[in-house]
């Protein structure tokens, strides 16, 4: 073994988990396939998580080798890394199911059985991969299982759909579990690239000084989705881009950009920081949001002739204190548009120009740029203005591009949901929300809730309604770009 692979197989010992019974409700249904078995199988091979052994249920009326063949299907399918035969094996002989219909007493014995398979102090992790109204029924049965004791539980979105029946939601589950063992769960800040805001701020004498209104003029955070709504119209339909993305996704990715240096890498103190950042937030007015909707949507099974739902929204976000007074945040997001990306672009203020020719180029392309590409493949680029090579001053615009494939710690990298569940085993809320920060957001959200403004048409493959333009002007949207991401040699 080298010193650096010691190193890390040392880093991962200390970071070892408790052993574990998870409890996944909602085991046979689109996300468990799609994510969860494929990452728990991962976590329990590894050196992370070994000792873990899992209690599927969900309504369907089968037995342990039919869950287990569903799962080695799912695994085989969606796992992103080559399964070995033997590593299957020993994880499919720790998988247990027991249907709902067999209630509190059936669930607790399975898990029980599972205990006794494990050593030491044995604690529960409990998944609710199931839809909202189905949640409170979830909570009841682990309270008369007697489940609840040295647990946690992991919850899906939305997380309420308003202030109201979220205080009444968030009031529901600490009537059985304390906030300290709930996790609202967010995929995309499990995200390695996420993540990578943190470290790429505060890390960085270079720019953690300059991450403020005296240096950035604006900030774009632009998830457009390509995919329609796939079957879901039925989730869809009531619920919108904006309860669906926003106040769950890229309300979060706000906080990571805007918070204040967290006292200590710690889950408790970064968590207070977001939640200051949703309190400085202003409320949103309606007057800067466009709402969208897809032409056709309304043909989709499931959606009323005349909905007035929104595929697409577009709003500008200010927070009101002093480090970011007078700072525009533009988010975007939607289905069916011209392209799939997650992009957080960092537009900083424009130096005089004076002193340079008009016809030199400077400020043709727009302000200086620091991008974040929060896909898989992680990528951070920086946008400047250099002299072309050749007589005169004449400027093109330039980068400094970084991409998580040029190092040799890609095959490393934990995917989303992986990643939040073991943090969600080891205690830690750090990439979670906390029922304050959902209650606040909802609270900002009033006004647009209250009174949203009308839905304008927009085409398939497009980037939204023309309104978006005089939405963000005198600025323009980041995307679409011209943007070339150098590949590895």
């Amino acid at each position: 073994m080298t010193e650096h692979a010691a190193q890390d197989h040392a880093y991962a010992d200390k970071f070892r988990t408790a052993p574990h019974v998870i409890v996944l409700f909602g085991a046979t249904g689109d996300l468990a396939r799609r994510k969860l078995l494929p990452g728990m199988f991962h976590l329990s091979i590894s050196n992370l998580t070994p000792d873990v052994r899992i209690v599927g249920t969900s309504l369907e009326d089968i037995d342990d080798e039919a869950f287990r063949a569903i799962a080695k299907k799912a695994c085989h399918e969606f796992s992103t890394r080559e399964i070995d035969p033997e590593d299957w094996d020993r994880f499919e002989k720790n998988l247990r199911y027991v249907p709902q219909g067999g209630g509190p007493k059936a669930l607790a014995a399975a898990v029980a059985e599972q205990e006794k398979a494990l050593e030491g102090d044995v604690r529960l992790l409990h998944y609710l991969s199931v839809p909202p109204k189905a949640a409170m029924a979830v909570l009841q049965m682990l309270d008369e299982a007697k489940l609840v004791k040295r647990s946690r539980i992991i919850m899906e979105k939305p997380f309420g759909t308003d202030l109201e029946s979220a205080t009444k939601l968030n009031a529901a589950i600490h009537q059985t579990f304390d906030e300290s063992q709930v996790f609202r769960i967010d995929h995309f800040l499990g995200k390695e690239p996420a993540q990578n805001i943190l470290a790429f701020r505060f890390a960085n004498g270079l720019f953690e000084p300059i991450w403020n209104r005296n240096f950035i003029d604006h900030i774009q955070i632009d998830v457009p989705e390509k995919l329609s709504l796939e079957g879901r119209a039925a989730f869809y339909e009531p619920t919108g881009a904006f309860k669906d993305m926003v106040v769950t996704h890229l309300f979060q990715i706000l906080a990571f950009m805007a918070m204040e240096p967290p006292t200590a890498l710690a889950s408790g103190a970064i968590s207070e920081e977001k939640n200051k950042v949703f309190r400085s937030m202003r409320l949103l007015d309606p007057r800067e949001v466009v709402r969208g909707q897809y032409r056709g949507y309304r043909d989709a099974p499931g959606v009323s002739p005349e909905s007035d739902t929104e595929t697409f929204i577009a709003l500008k976000a200010e927070i009101d204190n002093w480090r970011w007074a007078g700072v525009p945040f533009y988010l975007r997001t939607g289905k069916c548009l011209a392209e799939g990306q997650r992009i957080i672009s960092i537009a900083f203020r424009e130096p005089p120009k004076s002193m340079f020719p008009a016809n030199s180029g400077v400020g043709a392309h727009g302000p200086d740029h620091l991008t974040f590409d929060l896909a898989d493949a992680s990528k951070v680029s920086l946008s400047f203005y250099g002299k072309r090579p050749g007589p005169g001053m004449r400027l093109d615009k330039l980068s400094l591009q970084f991409a998580l494939q040029e190092t040799d710690r890609a095959g490393d990298v934990l995917e989303a949901y992986e990643r939040l569940i073991l943090d969600a085993m080891n205690g830690d809320h750090t990439l979670f929300t906390t029922a304050e920060g959902i209650e606040r957001l909802w609270e900002v959200s009033a006004p647009l809730l209250n009174d949203p403004p009308p839905v304008k048409g927009y085409d398939v493959g497009s980037w939204g309604p023309n309104a978006i333009h005089q939405l963000i002007a005198p600025h323009a949207w980041r995307l679409p770009f011209e943007r070339v991401w150098r590949a590895k040699k």
